[in-house]
């Protein structure tokens, strides 16, 4: 009797799949799907490089005094925006003044004794020649005369150096630039080794930072020792600076030095690049990054998802004749642009490689499959 069921259910069954297949419906088929791949070409590529730097204004300035004094006047603010020659402090001018006074009084008594011993040289000389005196009485007055002049040369330099003193006074800008911290006060006494402040020439920024040996080796080929530096420098491509917050900033820059001598503590060579500053967004100690373009010329470039990391190895799947995969181990350079990366050995061009999906594949398993043909009607 059981038996006479599960035969009645199988013929049912069969029934109805000949009732789909009669009525022209097409049962489902599990079609396995084909991993994404692509053929390893060759291309040109511009790999960014990075260094940590530091901005200075190129002609930052310590400003001090010439002269000790106190200092009764600050015409300027920090962050204040100033111009070449304009007047940043002011230094009590009283003594400088009585200085002055006092020095051009002892020219105008140098003036005085040099027009007497004049006087005299020139009557002891119409007497000598009338041989009235003697010639050592015309030396003497020669002499005289000789020493007032010389005490005449002496009073002037002292009046013009107290002149310079007094000008000392009054501090100007020497360039033009943004005030930096002002750590003294009016009513603080000064000399010449206080501090007042620092003057950011800010219309010209420069960055400071350190590339490193291996990578300046590597930019010059030729070795590092070979090159005009000078030539080189001049056709490095611009320079970009990254913000601490990211931003980019908006003007490119120019590396303008290279020490050309590494650093034995650090295997660095310090480095200059100078950015235009028209609006003033830089600040001279701010911190960012340089981004330098270096370009590869004729590189395999891949996507990174391409590329599986197994311990300290780096594996490819190769696409086969027969649509399976093997792995192949590659070495790989960075690209700088967290997608692709560099073949550098263990393929060549024209080979098939599993892109997408390639964590998944396992060795010898096939990932390429054809498509259905869709039947014509």
């Amino acid at each position: 009797m059981k038996k006479k069921n599960v035969m009645a259910c199988a013929i049912a069954m069969a029934a109805v799949v000949g009732g789909f297949t009669s009525c022209g419906l097409d049962i489902p088929k599990e079609i396995p799907s084909s991993y994404k791949t692509m053929t390893v070409t060759k291309s040109d590529i511009e790999i960014p490089i990075k260094f940590s730097a530091k901005m200075k204004g190129k002609t930052d300035v310590t400003v001090t005094p010439q002269i000790s004094g106190q200092l009764v006047k600050i015409c300027v603010s920090e962050g204040q925006q100033v111009v070449k020659g304009q007047t940043l402090f002011i230094i009590d001018q009283r003594n400088a003044q009585l200085e002055l006074e006092a020095a051009q009084a002892n020219l105008n008594a140098a003036l005085a004794q040099e027009s007497s011993a004049k006087l005299e040289y020139e009557s002891n000389k119409n007497l000598f020649d009338k041989q009235i005196v003697s010639r050592y009485m015309l030396d003497n007055s020669l002499n005289t005369y000789h020493q007032a002049q010389a005490a005449v040369a002496q009073a002037r330099a002292s009046v013009n150096r107290a002149k310079v003193n007094l000008g000392f006074c009054t501090i100007s800008a020497p360039v033009s630039g943004v005030i930096g911290m002002i750590p003294v006060r009016a009513g603080d006494q000064v000399s010449p080794m206080s501090e007042l402040t620092i003057l950011s020439g800010n219309t010209t920024m420069t960055a400071e930072f350190s590339v490193t040996e291996a990578v300046i080796e590597e930019m010059v080929q030729e070795g590092i020792k070979d090159f005009d530096k000078e030539k080189y420098i001049a056709n490095l491509p611009d320079v970009t600076f990254i913000m601490k917050n990211g931003t980019e900033y908006p003007y490119k820059g120019r590396i303008t030095s290279l020490t050309g001598v590494v650093d034995a503590a650090t295997g660095s060579l310090a480095s200059k690049a100078t950015f235009p500053n028209p609006e003033g967004h830089l600040y001279s100690g701010i911190q960012g990054t340089i981004v330098i373009p270096v370009a590869e010329k004729n590189v395999m470039v891949v996507p990174q998802n391409a590329v599986v990391r197994l311990q300290d190895q780096s594996l490819v799947y190769k696409v086969q004749k027969d649509s399976t995969a093997t792995a192949v181990t590659v070495t790989t350079a960075p690209t700088g642009n967290g997608k692709d990366v560099i073949i550098l050995t263990g393929l060549k061009v024209g080979d098939k490689i599993v892109t997408e999906g390639a964590n998944n594949v396992q060795e010898g398993e096939r990932v390429l499959f054809p498509e259905e043909k869709k039947s014509e009607k």
